[in-house]
């Protein structure tokens, strides 16, 4: 992980609303960090921005040590989890966990069985990769109690576990930063208690996380 770092970011809509307003903070490399408040204070534009989803009208957003006010989305290597869980409804919970490593294989066409008599050592490479992956798949799994769930699909789960799912994603990615926008009442309460995460907020707040 990366440390996150917002100096004096100011962000300004079009109807001249000022949804973030020089804002300063900073998320410390592995902390996470949790910005509490009530609706349309700024908590998800301040995570937009973070992202790139948005761009600054003033102010600098760092990641590591880049400044990446003008970096787009798929540069900044943050992952994202939405608050209504965008998972894919035709994969199964393993391959929705894995989905991003999946598209980030280098030797992915080598791990095809004919691929092991024309190139072993791409072979091995692909599946060196692929079980990687199913390593940091199982991980995340274990982490947020949803081992027993891998094998089914979306439509099978509840909110709360389709949310841990999206969250377990960008666990996987070991991306430089992860930030989610939630509604407390979108986690079972049992990834609550697992999590110890902002245990005194209030339940309606959305949560800013870095970790």
């Amino acid at each position: 992980m990366a440390a996150v770092q917002l100096l004096d970011v100011t962000k300004v809509y079009a109807c001249r609303t000022r949804a973030v307003d020089r804002l300063t903070l900073e998320a410390r490399d592995g902390e996470l960090l949790a910005l509490v408040g009530p609706s349309g204070c700024g908590k998800t534009t301040t995570l937009r921005l973070i992202a790139g989803l948005e761009r600054p009208d003033g102010g600098t957003i760092s990641i590591g040590d880049r400044r990446v006010n003008e970096l787009p989305p798929r540069l900044r290597d943050v992952a994202l989890v939405f608050q209504n869980a965008a998972v894919y409804p035709h994969l199964t919970v393993r391959r929705n966990l894995g989905f991003a490593m999946h598209l980030r294989r280098r030797h992915a066409w080598w791990g095809h069985p004919w691929a092991r008599l024309l190139a072993p050592r791409r072979w091995q490479q692909a599946r060196a990769e692929y079980q990687e992956i199913d390593r940091r798949v199982r991980e995340a799994a274990a982490l947020l109690g949803i081992t027993e769930l891998l094998e089914r699909r979306p439509a099978t789960l509840s909110g709360g576990e389709r949310q841990r799912v999206a969250l377990g994603r960008a666990i996987v990615r070991q991306p430089a930063g992860r930030a989610a926008v939630q509604s407390r009442r979108a986690f079972a309460a049992g990834y609550a208690r697992r999590t110890q995460a902002a245990s005194t907020s209030p339940a309606n707040h959305d949560d800013l996380r870095h970790a």
